[in-house]
């Protein structure tokens, strides 16, 4: 029994061992050859990088035989895998003067090493600020979940019926507003959704605001309009000569028609939503019941979250957003960011904040800051939900990120003074607004995740004289993750590639944020979000006669494969000279972008 147990390490040890030999010998023979360049890489002054072999793999303590085996050959491996890269370094140590290390050690130790301290400080400091920030929304929207404080909890909701004495005048009279630019492939869902809603004929009014510049989608969607009209639904078609204030032009046009301020409501969707026939009956009482409340928010639905990993991705990002932040904001200080769509607003709120705005990307946004100022109460209803489509091509996802990050931010450097100033709000709401809304979750948060995550952690592996807690660089961002898996645990699959995919997407939105905080380039850049329609439920070659070219140099993200030769260097260094587990993460980001750069996340379907 004992020589059975016995045979097969006596098999793998002598495998193991001769490996292990080679490597050492080789170690050994490189080690009596060592050129001046190569003394330098291997011992530098700081005395802090540690002599190969690295930490890539430590020999394993198997008490399973089997596992020992395999244990023992991925050590080998590793070792194996850990020498060649030194090698590399030192190859390319040769090729370079014995001067240039003793002048990086000095610049290193210098310059180099105090600037990243101070980096990795303020990083620590945003990433807690961004750990009170998410933990407390967390709480509070785990709250409202165990303890079931639904909004007709907290707020009177009576349904509205018809009288015999006065009829459909029982309902109030509402407008819905339908912007849309180009919307080929979705204007029908949009308007055919919006007269299906349920409401008295005589007490709603569909309003299409289209600034469509291509002729023919123009003639369709006054086409639509016109049957639609004939059905007996009162539908008014309004263009505009110019696109000037983009959405919020729109709209602002929209509401100076005399029939628009005869409405006592507006229910706003944007072209590619599809409200449930009962969504005015679900969200009207609360306006009607409650004379503070502005504004009441829908949760928005995705029909083609399962297209491809990037609608998933976005999904996770969005559920978090409606479940914990919009649920925060609501049950808090009843203030939160307009979506946009999918919500209707009091008439007279509008009228009391000054109306839409173009001054900023994020109109919704303004006006709900500006509202909210006046003393407004905003409602979030998660019950209620509008089928909507997320972005399903890189492109089309990068130019929404952009327009909302920057749109955000500069939106912050002109209201932040009015905040302060105000007098209608409490000193807790207006420092809500201001630190919690604005500062943390719209610049804190991008500067963060790509400053420290894709630029300090990974500079660190570098200077050996900078140490970063293990606290801010893995048990911060591992609670974050943790508690947005817990709002999506029918994803929690598919978390580590959300984690990687927003990394990248830091890169974007922390530029987005440095444009709207300086209010440079391209801050007023409006590009409509490209959409497919129905286009994703068939195959692509038989429905999308314009598809994404498929030549290298149209795919192809400079910005991210830099990023990705960046990351893939620290990494290999971290093997070779690091201390800690590092690489793990960098060759997994590095790999990230990669993919990214080369164009090769989101679905096919696209329009030129």
């Amino acid at each position: 029994m004992t020589n059975k147990k016995l045979q097969p390490t006596v098999l793998a040890v002598p495998t193991f061992v001769i490996a292990k030999a080679a490597a050492a010998a080789a170690a050994a023979a490189a080690a009596s050859t060592l050129t001046p360049q190569r003394q330098l890489l291997r011992h530098s002054p700081s005395s802090q990088y540690p002599q190969s072999p690295s930490i890539l793999l430590l020999p394993a303590e198997s008490v399973d035989t089997t596992s020992a085996i395999f244990a023992e050959w991925a050590h080998a491996l590793g070792l194996s895998v850990s020498r060649g890269l030194e090698l590399i370094f030192e190859s390319a140590a040769d090729a370079l003067p014995e001067q240039f290390f003793s002048v990086w050690t000095a610049v290193r130790t210098k310059a180099v090493a105090p600037l990243l301290r101070i980096l990795v400080v303020a990083c620590l400091v945003m990433s807690a600020m961004l750990m009170v920030e998410v933990t407390s929304m967390a709480a509070v929207s785990l709250l409202v979940k165990l303890f079931r404080r639904k909004p007709e909890k907290r707020y009177k909701w009576e349904p509205i019926r018809a009288d015999e004495e006065r009829g459909s005048l029982a309902y109030p009279m509402v407008l819905v507003q339908i912007p849309m630019y180009n919307e080929k492939e979705v204007y029908k869902l949009s308007i055919g959704a919006a007269c299906a809603l349920t409401w008295p004929v005589d007490r709603i009014i569909i309003q299409v605001l289209d600034d469509s510049t291509d002729p023919v989608i123009k003639d369709l969607v006054s086409l639509e309009c016109k049957i639609w009209a004939s059905k007996g639904m009162n539908v008014a078609y309004e263009v505009r000569d110019n696109r000037k204030g983009y959405k919020a032009g729109a709209l602002k046009n929209g509401m100076e028609h005399r029939y628009a301020q005869q409405c006592e409501f507006v229910a706003i969707f944007d072209a590619d939503f599809q409200p449930e026939a009962d969504f005015l009956l679900r969200t009207i009482p609360y306006l009607v019941s409650n004379s503070q409340i502005a504004l009441v928010q829908a949760r928005w639905e995705f029909v083609n979250y399962s297209e491809c990993l990037m609608t998933r991705i976005q999904r996770i990002s969005l559920d978090y957003h409606f479940k914990v932040e919009q649920e925060a904001g609501s049950s808090t200080f009843a203030f939160f960011g307009f979506n946009g769509t999918a919500g209707v607003w009091r008439t007279s709120a509008i009228e009391e904040a000054g109306g839409w705005k173009d001054r900023t990307t994020v109109e919704d946004m303004d006006l709900a800051v500006r509202a909210g100022l006046k003393g407004w109460k905003f409602l979030y209803v998660g019950d209620i939900k509008v089928k909507s489509e997320l972005p399903s091509t890189l492109r089309a996802y990068r130019h929404q990120q952009h327009r909302w990050t920057c749109g955000a931010t500069n939106l912050f450097r002109k209201v932040a003074f009015d905040i302060l100033m105000t007098k209608n709000v409490s000193t807790w709401k207006k420092l809500y607004v201001l630190y919690s809304f604005f500062f943390v979750r719209k610049i804190v948060t991008h500067i963060v995740t790509f400053l420290f995550y894709s630029v300090v952690v990974p500079a660190s592996v570098l200077v050996p004289e900078v140490t970063i807690p293990l606290w801010g660089v893995m048990y911060i961002p591992t609670t974050i993750t943790i508690l947005n898996a817990i709002r999506n645990p029918r994803f929690i699959h598919i978390m580590p590639f959300w984690v990687l995919f927003e990394n990248v997407m830091s890169l974007h939105r922390m530029k987005a944020t440095l444009v709207g905080l300086l209010e440079t380039g391209n801050v007023n850049e409006w590009v409509v979000t490209e959409k497919i329609g129905e286009a994703f439920k068939t195959k692509p070659e038989t429905n999308a006669p314009e598809t994404t070219s498929t030549k290298f140099k149209d795919r192809i993200n400079f910005t991210e494969l830099g990023f990705a030769v960046y990351l893939l260097f620290c990494a290999s260094f971290d093997v070779v000279f690091g201390k800690n587990y590092y690489y793990i993460y960098l060759y997994l980001q590095a790999f990230a972008f990669v993919v990214i750069g080369l164009g090769y996340a989101g679905a096919a379907l696209s329009r030129t």
